[in-house]
């Protein structure tokens, strides 16, 4: 049987990368999928690709940020599909590389709204869903801030621990009710983001030399550890930070 078969899920983050990836692959394993991000036409892309292979999927465009814009994603996944099952909050940005005192105040509030406060909104609206059908809440954090310090991300790894903190929370409260709540730590991943810290060849290497595995992971590998924690197959997981990061937290060479 399909890990997710009969399931809804919320993908955000979905335009590209590890939501991207990750909405593919659950609509592959039975789930019908409700697909955010702020650009319209890939993600209208992504549901014809979904829906081209036979699966199920419905895209809603807006800003992550906005608390109508998640309260609407989980009204679109209970309307065209009558439950929700899975949400996996994965919006995020790096945002620029800058030492705490040139960081604007804006700049910071802009991050950690994108990063950590929709999160919070979005299990806001999740929770009571979820709550119906005993169901599984994934966070996308970070090694950065948590297992790892990189300069000039004060902002991205304060984001990316307040997850972490926000994951414990809500494990702990509603884990009795029956509902799981995960946070996912990828290392570094061949995406567009990634670029963002630097497309030269020399940094690209360097940044693969900090993983113990000496390279990037696919998107497709983060999205198969993001299907563990959103199926039953991660039943008597709640509350953890998986570190899904090739052995960058460990890594001394």
């Amino acid at each position: 049987m399909k890990a997710l078969n009969d399931k809804t899920a919320i993908v955000t983050g979905a335009s590209a990368g590890i939501g991207r990836a990750a909405a593919k692959l659950f609509a592959e394993e039975g789930a019908a999928v409700v697909v955010g991000a702020r650009r319209q036409p890939e993600l209208e892309q992504l549901v014809d690709e979904i829906t081209a292979d036979g699966g199920r999927a419905v895209a809603l465009a807006g800003d992550i940020r906005s608390e109508e814009y998640v309260r609407d994603l989980v009204e679109m996944a209970v309307q065209r599909f009558g439950k929700l099952d899975v949400a996996f909050n994965n919006a995020g940005i790096l945002g620029s590389a800058t030492s705490a005192p040139d960081l604007s105040r804006e700049e910071w509030t802009y991050v950690i709204d994108t990063n950590l406060t929709s999160c919070f909104l979005s299990a806001k609206y999740q929770l009571p869903k979820l709550l119906e059908t005993e169901g599984s809440l994934v966070f996308t954090a970070s090694f950065v801030g948590n297992t790892v310090g990189l300069p000039q991300t004060p902002a991205y790894a304060a984001s990316k621990a307040g997850i972490v903190g926000l994951t414990k929370a809500l494990s702990s409260e509603y884990g009795p009710q029956g509902v799981r709540v995960n946070a996912l730590l990828p290392g570094g991943v061949d995406t567009a983001m990634a670029v963002e810290f630097g497309d030269d060849p020399e940094v690209v290497a360097s940044v693969k030399r900090l993983h113990a595995l000496k390279r990037l992971a696919a998107p497709e590998e983060i999205a198969r550890a993001a299907l563990y924690l959103a199926s039953s197959q991660s039943s008597f997981v709640t509350g953890t930070a998986m570190l899904v990061d090739g052995g960058v937290s460990i890594a001394r060479s």
